[in-house]
């Protein structure tokens, strides 16, 4: 994968959410599941890849990233059913 990706993370199904940004998807991905960084994701045990938006350029990821978060839980809930109903790991999709 090359650019930069904004995700959501998920604990389960209409769990604990968590926005990213990385240029890296597979490195942030294997950083959060291993609990490697202390913070929010390790805490809350949020690891699940529910959602994922590709950029070619960081200023559009970042932007696209604060939108999000700005966001109201109902609309990001939305937006994962919308595209991921089955709120499926999509991590093996994007880490291949």
């Amino acid at each position: 994968m090359e650019g930069f990706a904004v995700y959501i993370l998920a604990s389960a199904r209409n769990g604990t959410l968590y926005v990213g940004v990385t240029n890296d998807l597979h490195r942030r991905m294997s950083e959060h599941r291993s609990g490697a960084v202390p913070g929010f994701t390790r805490t809350y045990c949020v690891h699940r890849l529910v959602h994922v938006q590709l950029f070619q350029s960081l200023d559009d990821a970042r932007a696209q990233e604060r939108r999000l978060k700005k966001w109201n839980r109902a609309w990001k809930l939305a937006l994962i059913e919308r595209d991921n109903p089955g709120w499926h790991d999509l991590a093996e999709d994007f880490l291949k």
